[in-house]
Order: C-alpha cells, then structure tokens, then sequence
C-alpha cells in the first residue's frame, strides 16, 4: 500500500510544473497587457444610457399610470370616432396603456443592465454600442434634461409616436440646420 502512495506522488509531481508554469505565463501576459495598453478614449455613451436606464426605469413604473392617462387622452383627441367609441375606449385602454407602460419600463430595466458590462468596456475603446431598447431614447417623456453626467429621462411614452414638435429627434434636428 505504501508504494502504491509513492507511486502516486511520483506521477502527480511533473504534473504540477506545468500548472505553475501555466499560471506564470498568464501573470505575464497580464502585466505586459496592462504595461502596453492604450490610453483610454472612448466615449462613454454605452455606459451612460445604460446607468440613465437603470436609475430611471423605476420613476418609469411610478408614473405609468399618469403617461398612461396622458396618452389615452391624445389619443382621444386625435381620434374621429364617435363619441360612444370614445367613452367605451376609455377604460380598456387606460388599463390596457398602464400594464404596457409599466410592462415597457421593466424591459427598459433588463435592457440597463444588459448594457452596463459591455458600457464599462466600451469606455477605454472608441466604439459605442447601439441601444438595446431604442424607445427609452426616442419617445416623448414627462422629465426629459440633458445633462453632462447622465441623461435625465422618465416618464417616457413607450405606447405613443413622438410627438414631432417635442421629440428630441425634432429638436436635434432643428439646431443641426
């Protein structure tokens, strides 16, 4: 039994240098990877749609009920049906605009966080990514500041077309001439 302990030891034993010698060329390549990498100049817009996401898609759930209501409302408006369409539309579609938005905003949770690994890579590169949920970026919403840090953005109208006047698309575009 003894020797077959030896034995054992004896094999495992030229095992364990190449292990060793594994590990000690990854250290290697590591520290040569951080000593030669390029300086960081990328943008950092992946990461701040993906924080923006993240920190407001909550004030979203909150004020589902009110853009829901707003919305209803437009539509209302915009609508040339009669009026018993309209009251029998109420209801149901305020019901119906509430679970979407509400719904909208949790999707506009999952996508943040999908975004925020590749966003803390993308950082040290010159690439961007595309958004994941592009209605977060382009809808109309109730609270809508650009800022240096982090675009202020909730409240957001995912059941609705943008409104042309408001849309940032409009107001981007209206300054670019």
């Amino acid at each position: 039994m003894r020797g077959y302990a030896l034995k054992q030891r004896a094999a495992a034993a030229p095992c364990a240098k190449p292990a060793r010698a594994k590990r000690l060329a990854t250290l290697l390549l590591l520290a040569a990877s951080l000593v030669w990498a390029a300086p960081a100049g990328g943008t950092p817009q992946t990461l701040k749609r993906s924080l923006g996401n993240i920190v407001f898609a909550p004030f979203d759930m909150a004020l589902s009920p009110i853009v829901a209501g707003l919305g209803v409302h437009r539509s209302l408006r915009r609508a040339e049906d009669p009026p018993a369409v309209r009251a029998a539309y109420l209801v149901p579609g305020f019901a119906w605009n509430t679970g979407v938005q509400a719904m909208a905003a949790v999707v506009r949770e999952v996508a943040g966080l999908l975004e925020l690994l590749p966003g803390l890579c993308l950082v040290a590169l010159d690439r961007d990514l595309e958004p994941l949920y592009a209605p977060s970026e382009h809808s109309d919403a109730l609270v809508d500041l650009d800022t240096r840090l982090l675009p202020i953005r909730f409240g957001i109208d995912y059941v609705n077309p943008p409104q042309a006047a408001t849309s940032r698309e409009a107001r981007n575009d209206s300054t670019r001439l």
